[in-house]
């Protein structure tokens, strides 16, 4: 297998009639799937040539995905754009992607001509794209195709400001969701609960599960997850069995006491990722579902989704943090201290990984690309890339990933090397503490730490105090209502950074 187009076309000959990917509008089935993103892939055939990016405009939808699919028909890629960035960030991804066509909806045409109009890309409703079907063609394209040809690519932040685009092939996802699929059981009988948008590669995971297994895909609105009664409705009336979600997502619910208003008993497994995920709300879904399997999957965007998984067989204390676990089948997962391997329990390193999960780097981008993947120092005799993460991991004594923080949120304060994760970890064990996020401001020297919960600043700061050396107790405590997200639902640590306490000059 070579293509994911494949999977779909098996799913269309087999199960045509079975539902696909549905929203709250409506529904395709597999069939009507292929039928259209062949119809949509006949037609961007021929306005580009082949391994042309094709850039999205439009919130994830049934239209959406058959238009994503419908690129890759045409032996191009795709890249989704979020709707809601800045007009600065949309430009900094234009000049990165220049792609030659953007697709988008009724509803998104006008604003995608505001946004995007002055890069003299054409701008297409996918409305407009008729339903002819040129099956001489596509099997051309296909016949010229590649395995390492790019799938999609997605935008990621860059420590410089400018988005980085990791641009994925379609080897590295058909080598990840077949172990995916195959290691957590995922079926043509499971109705999987969308919750990331199609620009995030948690999607990925969802809509290339789907269309492997055959299980039906079930989009959740982007709103849903600020009204905690339409989110559990929706997973209960649906009848969902499968989550494949951001830690943020999980938490909304159990802070946001979801469960005590409806309990979504068809959901089975609960695969969480994105950031470290809080013992005590996932004591709460295990209390809410305890029949269910909980898997904490761990890894960016660079390799594939995901590169270790720990299924959860026990609860966890509240200042304990849940393992990364083990690699998937096919990646390799080890720690680096410079180009030294770490292998004692408890020591830190750079989390690097090497296989067939590699991006292919980040598009239009030679210089980051040969940054982040580089040779691997273990093997000096072949050219074998590995990616630096930035990660810093140990391994436990079960060998066991465990996740400590970022490089770049280690510290020097007060003469001592600090890690905010592990700040954060101490202070979200509390009782009264919901969430919690540390920031460092180098030019004031100061360790900031805001927080979520019933706790005062004050009795926050006094129960660190009891926890942690001195040095690592933070100068400023901020309590919130509720942490701010990034729109792939981690804490958004630039909008807590610009926060102006009470009383702050």
């Amino acid at each position: 297998m070579r293509n994911v187009l494949e999977w779909l076309e098996e799913r269309s000959a087999t199960m045509g009639d079975t539902p696909a990917v549905c929203d709250i509008h409506g529904q395709l089935t597999f069939a009507q799937l292929q039928e259209r993103a062949s119809q949509v892939g006949t037609w961007v055939a021929s306005q580009v040539v082949p391994r042309t990016p094709v850039a999205l405009y439009l919130e994830k939808s049934t239209q959406c995905l058959a238009a994503m699919l419908g690129a890759v028909y045409a032996r191009c890629f795709y890249s989704v754009l979020d709707v809601r960035q800045p007009a600065d960030r949309l430009a900094s991804i234009m000049a990165t992607l220049q792609p030659g066509l953007v697709l988008t909806d009724d509803a998104n045409f006008d604003r995608a001509q505001e946004m995007l109009g002055c890069h003299g890309v054409p701008i297409v409703r996918i409305s407009d794209i008729g339903c002819r079907v040129d099956q001489e063609v596509l099997s051309a394209l296909r016949a010229s195709a590649l395995d390492i040809d790019p799938l999609y690519v997605n935008f990621t932040s860059g420590s410089t400001g400018v988005p980085k685009g990791v641009a994925v092939a379609h080897r590295s996802v058909i080598d990840f969701i077949g172990h995916f699929t195959s290691i957590f059981g995922i079926t043509s009988q499971d109705r999987i609960g969308n919750q990331a948008p199609f620009d995030f590669d948690v999607s990925v995971k969802d809509i290339y599960s789907c269309l492997a297994t055959g299980a039906t895909m079930h989009l959740i609105p982007r709103e849903y997850f600020s009204q905690p009664t339409l989110l559990m409705d929706f997973l209960c009336d649906r009848q969902i069995t499968t989550c494949t979600w951001a830690v943020s997502a999980m938490c909304f619910v159990s802070i946001m006491g979801g469960f005590d208003y409806r309990v979504p008993t068809t959901i089975n497994k609960v695969i969480f990722s994105g950031e470290v995920m809080p013992p005590k709300q996932l004591a709460k879904w295990r209390r809410a579902l305890p029949d269910a399997t909980y898997v904490n999957v761990y890894g960016p965007t660079e390799i594939t989704c995901n590169c270790t998984y720990h299924v959860v067989e026990r609860d966890y204390a509240k200042d304990e943090v849940i393992p990364a676990g083990k690699a998937f089948p096919n990646e390799q997962v080890f720690l680096l201290d410079g180009d030294t391997l770490v292998t004692n329990p408890g020591e830190h390193g750079e989390v690097c990984v090497a296989g067939t999960c590699l991006a292919l780097g980040y598009y239009n981008d030679p210089v980051r690309t040969a940054e982040a993947f580089v040779p691997n120092p273990l093997s000096p005799q072949v050219m074998e890339l590995m990616y630096r993460t930035g990660d810093l991991g140990m391994w436990n004594e079960e060998g066991q990933l465990v996740y400590v923080g970022r490089k770049d949120h280690q510290i020097k304060h007060m003469g001592q090397r600090i890690e905010l994760g592990e700040i954060e970890a101490v202070a979200a064990g509390f009782d009264g503490v919901e969430q919690a996020c540390c920031i460092y401001d180098h030019k004031k020297k100061r360790i900031s730490m805001f927080f979520a919960g019933v706790l005062s600043e004050d009795e926050l700061r006094d129960a660190l105090a009891g926890k942690l050396p001195h040095y690592m107790v933070p100068g400023q405590m901020v309590r919130l209502d509720a942490l701010p997200l990034t729109k792939n639902g981690k804490v958004d640590r630039t909008a807590l950074a610009a926060i102006k306490p009470k009383g702050a000059r």
